[in-house]
């Protein structure tokens, strides 16, 4: 149920900007009041188009939305089929002008499995632009079922150096109802941030949800007011999962 003035709770979101601004749509369109602090900023790497090779490849492989706007913006090729990890990326990949695309609505396993479902390895070669840092092996996963895989560097997500003075407070103060965590990197530069400012002891009345239970992991160890896993790795999974805690500590 609404809190005073038909608020249901201050929401953490976490995600970089990019992926921020429709995640907090959809809150406020639920009743949630929003703060944004996005832990990750994501950076084209300036020479990464002279690492796009095409040739021979029959699909391009993006495992998250930034993925595709950074590809986006450094080739003009909108042909090749698109298969993506989950829905919010295929939207990306839509939006981006796609025509076929294809999402997984899972994680890098249940991508693996499309594209070994979907495609010959030897039709071609599968292109997977990615950031520097990955936290699953798509590569490694389909090279083993014959597959030949490239997955140039095009970005990379550098964590911010510390939290906001207006978050410190919010949480010093109990004033964050929950807190949204989309991927491992992001969880463990929450935990590294929150520790250098002192406010580890300041998450009781905060209630971590979290994409998958690799997410949670990494949030362990800090005295949250209750920590959460969504059924399903993608963002309306996450959001049920976070209607359910609402549910729970206003019901």
């Amino acid at each position: 149920m609404p809190g005073r003035g038909g608020i249901r709770g201050r929401v953490l979101v976490t995600r970089p900007r990019e992926d921020a601004e429709p995640l907090a749509a959809a809150l406020r369109s639920r009743g949630f009041e929003v703060f944004l602090e996005p832990l990750l900023h994501i950076v084209p790497k300036p020479d990464a188009a002279k690492d796009l090779d095409l040739t021979g490849v029959q699909a391009l492989l993006f495992t998250s939305a930034n993925g595709v706007r950074v590809f986006a913006g450094l080739s003009p090729e909108r042909a090749l089929p698109a298969f993506t990890v989950g829905d919010a990326t295929a939207r990306a990949a839509h939006e981006a002008g796609f025509g076929t695309v294809e999402s997984a609505a899972g994680d890098v396993e249940t991508l693996a499995a499309l594209v070994r479902a979907r495609l010959d390895p030897r039709a071609g070669a599968l292109l997977h632009p990615a950031a520097r840092q990955l936290a699953g092996d798509l590569k490694q996963m389909l090279e083993s079922g014959g597959f030949t895989v490239r997955r140039p560097a095009v970005y990379e997500a550098r964590g911010t150096e510390s939290l906001s003075g207006a978050l410190q407070s919010h949480l010093r103060d109990g004033k964050i109802g929950y807190a949204l965590f989309f991927s491992p990197r992001t969880a463990a530069t929450f935990v590294t941030l929150i520790e250098a400012a002192d406010c580890a002891k300041s998450l009781g009345a905060t209630h971590a949800v979290c994409l998958s239970a690799a997410v949670a992991a990494k949030l362990d160890g800090l005295a949250w007011g209750g920590v959460s896993v969504a059924e399903a790795s993608n963002q309306d999974a996450l959001l049920a999962c976070l209607e359910v805690c609402c549910g729970q500590d206003h019901g």
